[in-house]
Protein backbone atom coordinates (compact mmCIF):
# COMPACT_ATOMS: atom_id res chain seq x y z
CA UNK A 1 0.00 0.00 0.00
CA UNK A 2 1.17 3.26 -1.12
CA UNK A 3 1.24 6.42 0.76
CA UNK A 4 -1.55 8.18 -1.63
CA UNK A 5 -3.39 4.64 -0.25
CA UNK A 6 -2.69 5.08 3.53
CA UNK A 7 -3.35 8.75 3.56
CA UNK A 8 -7.00 8.04 1.64
CA UNK A 9 -7.86 5.46 3.79
CA UNK A 10 -7.60 8.42 6.77
CA UNK A 11 -9.81 10.92 5.31
CA UNK A 12 -12.21 7.76 4.77
CA UNK A 13 -11.94 6.81 8.53
CA UNK A 14 -12.44 10.62 9.68
CA UNK A 15 -15.83 11.00 7.21
CA UNK A 16 -17.47 7.63 8.56
CA UNK A 17 -16.80 9.00 11.89
CA UNK A 18 -18.31 11.74 11.25
CA UNK A 19 -20.92 10.06 8.99
CA UNK A 20 -21.81 7.57 11.67
CA UNK A 21 -22.82 10.62 14.20
CA UNK A 22 -24.73 11.93 11.42
CA UNK A 23 -26.61 9.03 11.27
CA UNK A 24 -27.17 8.63 15.04
CA UNK A 25 -28.38 12.19 15.32
CA UNK A 26 -30.72 11.52 11.86
CA UNK A 27 -32.07 8.50 13.44
CA UNK A 28 -33.07 10.40 16.81
CA UNK A 29 -34.49 13.63 15.06
CA UNK A 30 -35.76 12.50 11.92
CA UNK A 31 -37.24 15.53 10.01
CA UNK A 32 -36.22 15.18 6.71
CA UNK A 33 -37.28 12.44 4.71
CA UNK A 34 -34.42 9.86 3.01
CA UNK A 35 -32.16 11.61 5.17
CA UNK A 36 -31.27 8.38 7.14
CA UNK A 37 -30.96 6.31 4.21
CA UNK A 38 -28.57 8.93 2.30
CA UNK A 39 -26.16 8.79 5.28
CA UNK A 40 -26.34 4.77 5.06
CA UNK A 41 -25.48 4.65 0.94
CA UNK A 42 -22.51 7.11 1.69
CA UNK A 43 -21.58 5.33 4.40
CA UNK A 44 -21.76 2.21 2.61
CA UNK A 45 -20.13 3.62 -0.02
CA UNK A 46 -16.93 4.99 1.73
CA UNK A 47 -16.74 1.11 3.42
CA UNK A 48 -16.83 -0.29 0.05
CA UNK A 49 -13.67 2.23 -0.87
CA UNK A 50 -11.81 1.72 2.24
CA UNK A 51 -11.77 -2.58 1.70
CA UNK A 52 -11.01 -1.83 -2.17
CA UNK A 53 -7.95 0.00 -0.93
CA UNK A 54 -6.89 -2.28 1.80
CA UNK A 55 -6.62 -5.19 -0.71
Amino acid sequence: MDGKAKKRLEVIKQKLLMLRQQLAGAKKQEDEPGEVAAIEKEIATLEAEAKKLRE
